[in-house]
């Protein structure tokens, strides 16, 4: 559909090549304008006449798109101005000083610019803002009244937390980087913006900690942005697509995220994100695994419920891929593992089921992922309705007519819960399809098919790279310090470092721990720092000293 919207506007752009800049013809100029647009309705023209009642006053217009522009702005601050000039100077000016005049004294938006080429005027103009085109010059002001209906900025809908900021990313670009600034105040924070898509000139900005961010990573980032060459930029997704690794791999090797306190976090560590205007899912570079299996109320709850926290979450990852691929496994080729009593009644379920468990386990599989994908794509005030009293329905119908085995249903069922229980979306996706992977090593080779399954994509991930940082970064390559903060989340003050995401993972900035004390080891705290900083003990305690001295001289 891209390509034929860029084959559409093949004539359209060719004849703005011909006539690129701005003509001094005001009908002429507006004429095209209309021309170009198709005529279309909700574009505005207002005519003016600058400089009163006079004999000879300027001819002008203003030219914005009803639909996205804000229509107070343009009242008070650009008809407004323009109706109350001087006519002394808007009839002595020429056209281009007036332009320059109107420019300086006139309107009072913070965001206007000059501007002499055509296609400038079009995009402001599809873009929300206020263009003003004076007869007999060759130039036009843009002003910035960019305004229509947004989603209000509210609570996440993918990301949910217990305890943590309730706001989220919105489809306005401009509202998400003033979410990230307000969390950082810092003139570090550098923004650098552009337009990508030949047809749709969406907006894209990158964001990132200039102290902290690996210059490497921020211009191959840059170099890989300013590379894409498509029509239209609809979602995250596409940028994504263009600017990740080569690598054939169904893991996530960029992180995408609405929460703005996610993605100041990951500024913090020295990250890239990117901002995509139209969607609420930013962009955050480079990605590791372990990024994946942290959520962010990791950080708004006590340390040692973190670490149960993540732990479960990498065993529900083994059990998502590893949950019906081991009972295919034990039950087909390696049934002696099993206890007696068990095996017994496992052998007993099995009577009059006329499938193998590996076939059971295949019509299982799919039938769940039909399950889960109706109940996505149905209403939501229904969707989980369809997707629970399906699952009931037809679990009991198969078990009863003999189908599948009761032990089968609890196993598919414990992996889909466990796939629920991973914070991040994609990497559930990636898990699931793995599993299949899994299942089908264990039905033709058992354990054995199961072990070089994982040794194949332990390699994969291993081979992986997100801008040159290792996937399995900081496992492999192994980084001691960042084991704080990896598969355990050690208290804040424990970590003693903040990591710097660079392609060789050797940056690590000293920060010191800080441990909090109790009142009765404040003092002390304070005599070793003042050790510290004075040169020695014995001018601390001296120091501590007088000052018990002044104390009891006082009372």
């Amino acid at each position: 559909m891209l390509r034929h919207l860029s084959r559409g506007r093949s004539g359209q752009q060719n004849k703005s090549n011909r006539q690129p800049r701005i003509t001094g013809d005001l009908q002429q100029m507006l004429d095209r304008i209309m021309e170009e647009s198709g005529n279309s309705p909700d574009i505005v023209i207002r005519h003016l006449k600058l400089g009163g009642p006079v004999q000879a006053p300027a001819k002008a217009a203003i030219v914005y798109l009803n639909a996205l522009s804000d229509q107070q702005a343009i009242n008070n601050f650009v008809i407004k101005p323009l109706m109350e000039l001087d006519p002394e100077k808007v009839n002595v000016y020429p056209a281009d000083r007036l332009i320059q005049y109107i420019l300086e004294d006139a309107l009072s938006l913070g965001e206007t610019k000059v501007v002499k080429e055509w296609n400038d005027i079009m995009l402001a103009v599809l873009s929300g803002d206020t263009v003003l085109l004076v007869d007999g010059s060759d130039q036009g002001i843009i002003s910035g009244t960019a305004g229509g209906e947004w989603r209000a900025v509210n609570e996440p809908s993918s990301q949910l937390v217990v305890r943590g900021p309730k706001d989220s990313f919105v489809e306005s670009i401009a509202t998400n980087i003033s979410l990230i600034r307000r969390r950082i105040k810092s003139p570090d924070l550098w923004l650098e913006s552009l337009k990508i898509g030949s047809v749709t000139h969406t907006h894209v900005a990158m964001m990132y900690m200039k102290s902290s961010a690996d210059p490497n990573v921020v211009a191959e980032i840059r170099r890989r942005l300013q590379q894409i060459r498509i029509d239209g930029i609809l979602e995250s997704a596409y940028i994504e697509e263009f600017i990740q690794d080569k690598t054939i791999t169904a893991f996530p090797t960029v992180y995408n995220t609405e929460r703005p306190d996610v993605a100041a976090g990951n500024l913090l560590e020295g990250r890239v994100v990117i901002l995509v205007d139209g969607t609420p899912f930013t962009l955050i570079l480079p990605t590791v695994f372990a990024q994946f299996m942290q959520s962010p109320e990791d950080y708004a709850q006590r340390f040692d419920i973190s670490i149960l926290m993540r732990v479960i979450r990498y065993i529900c990852f083994v059990i998502l891929l590893l949950g019906p691929a081991v009972y295919i496994a034990l039950t087909t080729f390696h049934y002696e593992m099993i206890p007696t009593l068990l095996l017994v009644s496992l052998m007993a379920q099995r009577e009059g089921v006329p499938f193998p468990a590996f076939v059971e386990a295949i019509i299982m599989e799919v039938v769940f992922e039909i399950l889960r994908e109706a109940g996505v794509r149905m209403p939501r005030a229904i969707g989980q309705t369809v997707s629970i009293v399906g699952a009931l329905i037809l679990g009991q119908a198969v078990v009863e007519a003999g189908i599948i085995t009761p032990i089968m249903v609890i196993v598919v069922a414990l992996t889909g819960i466990a796939s629920f229980a991973l914070p991040s979306y994609n990497l559930s996706i990636a898990g699931r399809l793995f599993r299949f992977y899994f299942l089908v090593l264990a039905g033709f080779f058992g354990f054995y098919g199961i072990t070089l399954g994982l040794i194949m994509l332990i390699a994969h991930m291993n081979s992986i790279r997100s801008f040159g940082v290792p996937y399995l970064t900081p496992f492999s390559p192994f980084v001691p310090q960042a084991q704080k903060d990896a598969i355990l989340r050690l208290p804040i003050w424990m970590h003693g470092w903040e990591p710097l995401m660079s392609s060789s993972q050797q940056d690590m900035k000293k920060i010191g721990e800080i441990k909090p004390m109790s009142p009765d080891n404040s003092s002390g705290s304070a005599n070793s720092g003042e050790e510290a900083s004075q040169g020695g003990p014995q001018q601390g305690g001296q120091e501590t000293e007088s000052r018990k001295q002044e104390d009891q001289n006082e009372n």
